[in-house]
């Protein structure tokens, strides 16, 4: 699903218009963004947590010419589905 068919979606069902379903999923992307920005946290019960990690520096091989380097230490996003959303996925097997 991309982002025109979420924002789709969320209009129907929740009786808006497209342009304030995308401001309102623009708003909660915004949010979250945000919120790990400053290292906090975004849990939605039901559907699961974002976090933000630390990755250390490591030490790495270029694919193209095998030459040994190091790969800088970064920050990424780690998301942990919840308990009602690993069960719903489970469903469609």
């Amino acid at each position: 699903m991309l982002k025109p068919e979420l924002v789709a979606a969320i209009a129907d069902k929740a009786d808006l218009s497209k342009d304030q379903a995308g401001h309102l999923l623009n708003t909660i992307l915004e949010e979250i963004t945000n919120a790990l920005g400053e290292n906090d946290p975004v849990t939605l019960i039901g559907f699961g947590s974002f976090v933000q990690r630390h990755r250390g520096a490591r030490a790495g091989k270029n694919p193209q010419t095998g030459e040994a380097l190091t790969i800088k230490a970064s920050n990424t996003v780690a998301f942990k589905p919840g308990k009602q959303l690993k069960e719903a996925v489970a469903q469609y097997k």
